[in-house]
């Protein structure tokens, strides 16, 4: 790794001193962290001025972390459910660790004796680091042969789909983007989701580059854009191939690039030849001068960054979204720039040893192994699932019953009173409700982990701060006193945090050629190998099977999907299923509120007090067919179920489309609901992703009346 930085000087008082931390959280920023402590408790936490994507700026959430962590409800003892499962049913009483892991590795042997995957762990983006993500958490239940999970809540379909494409999640360093001619912000709001990046974006602009966003949804980012297309939700790979269509027909192709360095160009330009901006204008919505006007302008220059991120792919052709829109760099040459091509992530771009962080060959038997629970389909896993049903879950940095997607199924799975729930958390969550045993969990002050950052190219390490608060324990400790509980005596389970962390990097690939990981810890972060001017496709190089850039993908089409990206409507669109769209005519988008992310901040007394009640965003042209004005209680609804919340009437979202800021915990909710009573489990096109975009509802008046 290049430009390891000498550790800044940080000037402290007497009795103080300075730690370096990291984000842990599911952004790609992944910011490095100064922590001030004094007489063992922390005071200030701070972004890192050194590091060249934090530059010592922390977005809002994330600077509140004293806050969560020295909260008065976090979790600090072990306990017990005593009495029924479900919100306000029964009651918790504390018990000692020991009785705590006796009873878990209890029930784990009696149904491991059976078979043991009949026990699944449920764990997701609570924590992205190496070490408590993918590390001992994962050698355990690998070592246990638990079931697996598809992990696949946020991006398997956008991963799957411009994988196809380039080969890999590798794509534009965000530093570059100051230095592109124009920018389009593709379903993304870095203002919410990647504050860092739009400090770079806000420097282009001062430098004459123009920003386009494209989403049906006028973001706090689409706001500052000089141009804002609000196109039909997932109806991104129609305007993509659109867009093609004018870059072909007008010989605004580099030809060069596309001869030398992609594969099959014949058979998409047929394909895109049949979407022309009238056709494509239809279905997006928009209008077909201003698709002609987008191509235009995107061809127009070589230092042009496409920006998109997840939530575009969150519906039945998500992947195949994605396929479309990331063979347009390839098309004009972006690629040849360092301020040209186009982003998803950059989790690719880490050689990170997955195999020895999880521990796969601990598995009973590797060749065969255990079966795979999808994420998104939790409820009907645990509703349905037999040989064998599900009978214990282990839930960690996770929390299910406010994320995931068909809440009333997962509800109802949750409440068996023969499925025994273990949950690791930092508060008693929604999903702490159906619990039979809790256990306190540290926050990111308290425990030693590396990250990679996945939309960086930077390694980051976190040392722990404070000790752990109340008896509160790391994923990782967690799993090691559970191993030793089960009888496992591998050497891999009772490895130290800092053991696991220095197995994670592959030191035999390039870009980790100038790894070093005692000065990872001295000196917060380091640069993977890579050229200052990062360009990683200037000279073709994809890490596709072909080595090219591919437009028509073999692997796919041998995988069941189809040769070319298809346009894929969604499911529960006028498109996809007009008879449901008469009776659901209103297509419901869920993005985070700015100050919450997932669930992990929805607790943080001062961040919702800025964020307020829950709401639904309408149009005024649906606002009025509904008789609905602002501040009334509305409810949306589907046949999965309800959820009310105060109605804002606004022209940011366009017609035939509700905008609700999530993720509020249902206990913290009025109705004890959220936006997932009406999401589907249903799965994407590849990558058998979540569809949460993929949702049809109707809203009214609830009840009829205003609120008071």
């Amino acid at each position: 790794m290049k430009h390891v930085p000498t550790a800044v000087p940080v000037p402290i008082s007497s009795g103080e001193h300075v730690v370096r931390s990291a984000c842990p959280h599911d952004c790609p920023d992944t910011c490095a962290m100064l922590v001030t402590v004094k007489d063992g408790v922390a005071t200030k936490v701070r972004g890192d001025p050194t590091h060249p994507t934090t530059q010592g700026t922390l977005c809002t959430k994330v600077s509140r972390y004293l806050e969560r962590t020295y909260h008065p409800e976090r979790l600090l003892y072990p306990m017990r459910r005593i009495g029924p499962k479900g919100p306000g049913q029964g009651r918790w009483e504390r018990i000692s660790w020991d009785e705590a892991l006796d009873t878990i590795a209890t029930r784990f042997k009696a149904i491991a004796a059976v078979d043991p995957q009949g026990i699944l762990p449920y764990s997701y983006s609570g924590t992205l680091g190496l070490v408590h993500n993918f590390g001992m958490p994962r050698r355990f239940f690998h070592k246990l042969g638990a079931s697996q999970p598809e992990r696949v809540l946020c991006s398997t379909a956008g991963r799957a789909g411009y994988n196809a494409v380039i080969g890999a999640q590798i794509g534009t360093d965000i530093a570059h983007f100051a230095d592109a001619k124009l920018i389009v912000l593709w379903g993304t709001n870095p203002i919410a989701s990647s504050v860092h990046l739009w400090m770079r974006i806000a420097e282009a602009r001062r430098k004459g580059a123009q920003v386009i966003a494209i989403d049906p949804y006028r973001s706090l980012s689409a706001e500052k854009a000089d141009w804002h297309l609000a196109l039909k939700p997932g109806t991104d790979g129609a305007l993509a191939y659109g867009v093609m269509h004018v870059l072909i027909r007008d010989g605004l192709v580099d030809r060069d690039y596309v001869d030398r360095h992609t594969l099959g160009y014949a058979p998409l330009a047929a394909r895109a030849a049949e979407f022309t901006p009238e056709i494509v204008a239809g279905i997006t919505g928009l209008a077909a001068a201003d698709i002609e006007r987008l191509a235009r302008t995107y061809g127009a220059d070589r230092a042009t960054a496409i920006r998109m991120n997840f939530g575009l792919q969150r519906h039945a052709g998500g992947a195949n979204a994605v396929r479309a829109i990331a063979c347009l760099p390839a098309l004009i040459g972006a690629w040849r720039e360092a301020a040209g091509g186009i982003l998803l992530d950059q989790a690719g771009a880490h050689a990170i040893d997955f195999a020895a962080l999880d521990g796969r060959h601990l598995l009973p038997d590797p060749a065969r192994p255990p079966r795979s629970v999808n994420m998104a389909q939790i409820g009907r896993a645990l509703t349905t699932l037999d040989d064998p049903p599900i009978q214990a879950l282990f839930v960690y940095i996770s929390n299910p019953v406010a994320v995931a997607p068909d809440n009333a199924l997962l509800r109802r799975g949750l409440s068996r009173p023969d499925l025994f729930t273990v949950v690791h958390e930092i508060f008693l969550t929604d999903t702490c409700d159906y619990a039979d045993i809790v256990l306190p969990a540290t926050t990111q002050l308290e425990q030693f982990d590396i990250h990679r950052g996945y939309g960086t190219l930077y390694a980051v390490v976190n040392h722990p701060a404070i000790a752990p608060i109340g008896e509160a324990c790391s994923n990782a400790e967690l799993f090691r006193r559970l191993a030793a509980r089960m009888g496992y005596d591998d050497a891999c389970l009772q490895e130290s945090d800092e053991d696991v962390a220095r197995q994670a990097h592959d030191l035999g690939a390039t870009v980790n050629a100038s790894f070093d990981f005692d000065a990872l810890k001295r000196t917060g972060w380091q640069r993977l190998d890579v050229a200052e001017r990062y360009a990683p496709f200037a000279d073709g190089g994809f890490p596709t099977p072909s080595g090219k850039c591919e437009f028509a993908s073999e692997s796919v089409l041998r995988q069941g999907g189809t040769l070319l990206p298809e346009f894929i409507p969604p499911r529960e669109s006028e498109l996809g299923d007009p008879e449901l769209a008469r009776r659901y005519p209103l297509m419901l988008l869920t993005p985070p509120a700015r100050h919450f992310l997932n669930s992990s901040f929805s607790s943080i007394d001062s961040l919702v007090r800025e964020v307020g009640e829950p709401w639904v965003e309408i149009h005024p042209d649906d606002a009025t067919a509904r008789s609905i004005t602002a501040g009334d209680r509305v409810r949306v609804y589907n046949d999965r179920g309800a959820f009310t919340v105060d109605a804002r009437v606004t022209d940011k979202v366009r017609r035939g489309v509700l905008v609700a800021p999530s993720i509020w915990w249902l206990k913290k909710s009025s109705d004890g609901e959220n936006s997932n009573a009406v999401t589907s489990d249903a799965l994407t096109d590849l990558g058998r992703g979540a569809t949460y975009y993929d949702t049809a509802v109707e809203v009214a008046c609830f009840d009829g009346m205003s609120r008071p």
